[in-house]
């Protein structure tokens, strides 16, 4: 069973829909600490409500990004920690962060890895007038969205979106695509080659596709 320390700033959706799997049986694990730069940021809440140890480590105490990273570290390792999931942490992980958990950080970002990295990415796909956008789970390097892609899941954009209605689109599809990833990752399924990641025993959908707008109205 792995262990999971999730990293969280805000009000914690996918820490729910992970969490949830845990529970449910979805994901062969556990949540063994939830650790928030920020104080009051809800997905705390959410922890306590599960029972599951919290802490606050405010990035804002420590003289610069190493020193932060290190008490995060610090913290991770006497949790026991397998795997760490980034989940809305709004934090750069510094190298010497990575080098303590090599092939075992994930987050997820709201866009089709390569295109759009960074920041404000859904309007970003909106203004570029792209049919289809959507959410990437991925291994952290010390790149900014750079990782192996690990799974990925496609919606539909229409021209006349607004940010929030693409987003609730999307973040529909982070709460399913989270979890898995981190079961496969459980599983031991997940092979890390070059810039290229490999499910074991994956099944390939050769005629699986999907296109907006329709071929057919």
């Amino acid at each position: 069973m792995i262990r999971l320390g999730i990293l969280v700033s805000g009000s914690g959706s996918n820490l729910q829909a992970i969490m949830d799997s845990c529970v449910c049986g979805d994901i062969d694990g556990m949540v063994a600490v939830v650790i928030s730069n920020v104080e009051e940021a809800y997905a705390l809440k959410r922890a306590e409500n599960y029972d599951i140890p919290t802490k606050v480590i405010s990035h804002e105490h420590y003289p610069d990004r190493v020193n932060f990273d290190m008490q995060l570290v610090k913290t991770l390792k006497e949790f026991d920690v397998g795997l760490v999931v980034l989940a809305g942490f709004m934090r750069i992980l510094t190298p010497e962060f990575l080098k303590h958990f090599p092939g075992r950080i994930m987050n997820i970002h709201p866009a089709l890895l390569p295109s759009f990295p960074g920041l404000e990415v859904r309007q970003k796909a909106i203004d570029h007038g792209v049919k289809l956008s959507g959410c990437s789970v991925h291994f952290v390097d010390d790149g900014v969205d750079t990782g192996p892609i690990i799974i990925q899941a496609a919606v539909p954009v229409y021209p006349d979106d607004s940010k929030e209605e693409l987003k609730d689109r999307i973040l529909a599809l982070e709460h399913k695509i989270y979890p898995r990833a981190i079961q496969l990752f459980a599983q031991g399924r997940l092979d890390i080659v070059e810039r290229k990641v490999f499910i074991r025993d994956q099944v390939k959908e050769k005629t699986a596709y999907m296109v907006n707008p329709p071929l057919e109205d």
